[in-house]
C-alpha cells in the first residue's frame, strides 16, 4: 500500500477540458469528473466538521439544562424529601433560566463581536461548569439556601444557554462554503437534542439523585472546555479585526492546505479577497453602532423575521413539551413509563436532527417549516381531542404517539429553523449583537410560556392549552409560507444582498463567480 503524500497530491493538477469539466487523478485512475471547490473537498470538509463537531460538545450542556426539570422534579416536589419545593418554587426553578437566557443573548453578540468565536465558547463552558458545580454542592439541611443554590446555580446555567445559541452556528457559517454550510450549523440542533436525549436517559437511570446528575454534567463540562483549545478562530472575524496573518493561516487550514502566513493557492486567494471586499463594504473594524445598522434593511428585516419565528417557536409549547416531558406524558395518559416516553422523545428529536440537513437541502428552509408547523398543529389537536372523542381513544398508545410526532415535527422546522437561520440571514458586521438580540427575544417568549404553563393548564385544563398550542402552530405555519426567505444554496453575500434590494440575487450562488473564474484557468 502506498502512502499518501499530501505535497504529491498537489502537484497533480486537474486539466481543464473545453466543456469546462476537469479530468482528476483518483484513487490512481484518470476519469473526468467535475472539479469540487477546495472547500468542499475531503480533507477540508474534515477538517471543518471536526471543528465543529469540538465546539458544539460543549453545546450538549444546553440541552442538558433544559430537561433537567423533567427528570428532577418529581424527586424535587417529593414531600417525603428532607428538602422539596413547591409548586410554585418548581416552576421557578424549570423557567427561570429562560429568564436568564435573554442576558446571555445579548452578551452573545458583545463577546462574538469583541472577543471572538473561540473565546466566546471559552466564557460559555466557564459559565456551564460553575452552573452545574453550584448545583452538585447545594447544601441539603435547610430548604432555604438550597433554593437560593438551585435559583442562582439555573440562572447561570440560563446565561450559558444564551450564549451558547450563536458562536457555532456562526463560526460554522463563516468556515464552510455554501453547499456544505447547512449540514455544518446543523450540529448545533444536534449537540442540544443529544444533550436533552443523555438527560433523559440518567433520569431513567437515576431517578432520585439530582446532586449525581449534577456532578457527572459537572464533569462533562470540563472534558467540552477542553475540546476548544485546538479550534482556530473564525477567518472572517480574524480579517474584521485586522489580523492578517492569522485569518490567512485559518484560511489555509479550513480549505485543506498546510497553514501558513501567506495564501498561494489562486482559488484561496480568490476567496481570501472577496472576504476582504465584504468586511471593507461593512465597514471592516470600524463598523456602525448596531442602533445605526438596525436602520438598514439587510439588518432590520432578518431581525424582524427572525424574532417573530422564535416567537412562535414557543408559542406552540415546544420548550413546554421539553421541559415537562414526564409529566405532559403522565397528564396525556400515556400508560408506559413516562421516563421511557421521555427517552423516546429524545431519541426522535436526535434522529429528526440528524436527518434535518438532508431534509432541509431536499425541501429548502420554508417547506420544512410549513410541514413542520402544520404536522404539530394535528398532533395538539389529536392530544386535547383524545379524551374528548370516544374513538380516538380506540387508537391504541395515541398519546405517545402524538407527543413523539410532535416532537418529531417540530425538529423538522419550527424548533430548529429560528437558531439554524441566525448564522444565515444576518450580515456579518452585526451578525453577534443581532443574533443575540434575536435570542434573548425568544427566551423571553419562552419564560413566559414555561412558567404560565403549571398556571394556566389549572386555569383551562390541559387539553385546552393543546389547543392553544395547536392554534398558534397553524399560524406559525402561515407566517412562515408569507415571509420566512428561502436560503438553501445561496451565499451569506447573496443573502444579505437581497434583503439589502428587495431582489433576489442570483450572484454567488452555489460558489462566489470569483472563485469560479480561477478554478478553470
Amino acid at each position: 500500500m502506498t502512502e499518501h503524500n499530501p505535497a504529491k497530491s498537489e502537484e497533480l493538477e486537474s486539466l481543464t477540458t473545453k466543456n469546462g469539466k476537469t479530468a482528476q487523478i483518483v484513487s490512481g485512475l484518470n476519469r473526468p469528473t467535475e472539479k469540487l471547490p477546495l472547500g468542499e473537498q475531503s480533507r477540508a470538509v474534515r477538517r471543518q466538521e471536526l471543528m465543529v463537531l469540538l465546539g458544539n460538545i460543549g453545546l450538549l450542556s444546553t440541552g442538558m439544562a433544559l430537561s433537567l426539570p423533567t427528570v428532577t422534579l418529581r424527586q424535587l416536589m417529593d414531600p417525603n424529601e428532607p428538602v422539596h419545593l413547591s409548586e410554585s418554587q418548581a416552576s421557578w426553578f424549570a423557567s427561570i433560566n429562560t429568564l436568564s437566557c435573554p442576558l446571555g443573548g445579548l452578551l452573545s453578540g458583545i463577546l462574538l463581536d469583541k472577543m471572538g468565536r473561540k473565546n466566546t465558547l471559552y466564557v460559555l463552558n466557564g459559565i456551564a461548569l460553575a452552573s452545574w458545580a453550584l448545583m452538585a454542592l447545594a447544601v441539603e439541611s435547610n430548604a432555604d439556601i438550597v433554593f437560593i443554590q438551585l435559583m442562582v446555580s439555573r440562572f447561570c446555567i440560563g446565561i450559558a444557554m444564551g450564549i451558547a445559541s450563536a458562536p457555532v452556528g456562526v463560526y460554522s457559517a463563516e468556515i464552510s462554503l455554501p453547499r456544505i454550510r447547512g449540514r455544518l450549523i446543523l450540529g448545533t440542533s444536534v449537540s442540544i437534542a443529544a444533550g436533552i436525549l443523555v438527560m433523559y436517559i440518567m433520569g431513567y437511570f437515576i431517578r432520585n439523585d439530582w446532586q449525581l446528575i449534577s456532578m457527572i454534567c459537572c464533569a462533562y463540562q470540563i472534558v467540552a472546555m477542553l475540546c476548544v483549545i485546538p479550534m482556530p478562530e473564525s477567518p472572517s472575524w480574524l480579517v474584521s479585526k485586522g489580523r492578517v496573518e492569522e485569518a490567512k493561516r485559518a484560511l489555509n487550514y479550513f480549505r485543506g492546505l498546510e497553514k501558513s502566513d501567506e495564501i498561494t493557492h489562486p482559488e484561496v486567494l480568490a476567496e481570501y479577497n472577496l472576504l476582504q471586499k465584504s468586511i471593507q463594504l461593512g465597514e471592516g473594524v470600524k463598523k456602525p453602532p448596531f442602533l445605526k445598522s438596525i436602520r438598514e434593511p439587510e439588518v432590520y428585516k432578518p431581525l424582524l423575521i427572525l424574532m417573530g419565528l422564535f416567537a412562535f417557536q414557543q408559542l406552540t409549547g415546544i420548550f413546554v413539551v421539553v421541559v415537562y416531558a414526564v409529566q405532559i406524558s403522565q397528564e396525556a395518559g400515556v400508560n408506559i413509563d413516562p421516563f421511557m416516553c421521555a427517552i423516546l422523545i429524545g431519541v426522535g428529536r436526535v434522529a429528526t436532527t440528524v436527518l434535518l440537513g438532508i431534509i432541509l437541502e431536499k425541501w429548502g428552509r420554508r417547506r420544512s417549516g410549513i410541514v413542520s408547523a402544520l404536522g404539530m398543529c394535528i398532533c395538539m389537536f389529536l392530544l386535547a381531542g383524545y379524551n374528548w372523542c370516544s374513538w380516538l381513544q380506540l387508537i391504541p398508545y395515541l398519546p405517545v404517539i402524538a407527543i413523539i410526532a410532535f416532537i418529531i415535527l417540530s425538529t423538522f422546522g419550527l424548533y430548529t429553523l429560528p437558531f439554524f437561520m441566525i448564522s444565515e440571514l444576518f450580515p456579518q458586521k452585526v451578525r453577534g449583537a443581532a443574533s443575540g438580540l434575536t435570542v434573548a427575544v425568544g427566551m423571553c417568549f419562552a419564560f413566559i410560556c414555561i412558567k404560565t404553563y403549571p398556571a394556566m393548564k389549572n386555569a383551562l385544563d390541559k387539553d385546552y392549552c393543546f389547543v392553544i398550542y395547536g392554534i398558534m402552530a397553524f399560524i406559525a405555519a402561515v407566517y412562515v409560507y408569507a415571509v420566512l426567505p428561502e436560503t438553501r444554496g445561496r451565499t451569506l453575500l447573496a443573502i444579505e444582498d437581497q434583503f439589502r434590494t428587495g431582489v433576489k440575487s442570483q450572484r454567488y450562488q452555489a460558489a462566489p463567480v470569483e472563485m469560479q473564474e480561477v478554478s478553470v484557468k
